[in-house]
């Protein structure tokens, strides 16, 4: 069964044409999809390992974005559970200056920066 993941080019959430980085913004936007990213940066883990990292999220929901993330192309699934694929280790190294400013942004608002 193929899921339905935004697709570049298609309406998606925010952008009537599709544009590449709105379509990415719609599937990274999606419940824990970013969570289950950052959970893999350290390498790969099992289904039980992945949901315990992510708050005990609900089977049906991570079955749903690891679905989403495999067909997008961001993780794979092999002997060790699942990974980041290149696509998704790429992925993170763009993520990764966004969390630095998400820091600098916390403080600027006087918001607790839990880290």
């Amino acid at each position: 069964m193929t899921t339905k993941i935004p697709k570049p080019g298609a309406p998606v959430r925010g952008s009537k044409t599709g544009k590449p980085v709105m379509a990415l913004f719609d599937l990274l936007g999606r419940s824990w999809a970013q969570g289950v990213i950052w959970q893999l940066a350290d390498g790969p883990l099992t289904f039980r390992k992945l949901q315990d990292a992510c708050d005990a999220v609900s089977p049906t929901v991570l079955n749903r974005r690891l679905k989403e993330l495999r067909e997008a192309g961001f993780v794979e699934h092999g002997s060790d559970g699942y990974a980041l694929s290149p696509l998704g280790k790429d992925l993170l190294a763009q993520m990764r200056p966004l969390d630095a400013f998400s820091h600098r942004w916390a403080s600027h608002i006087g918001s607790g920066d839990p880290g």
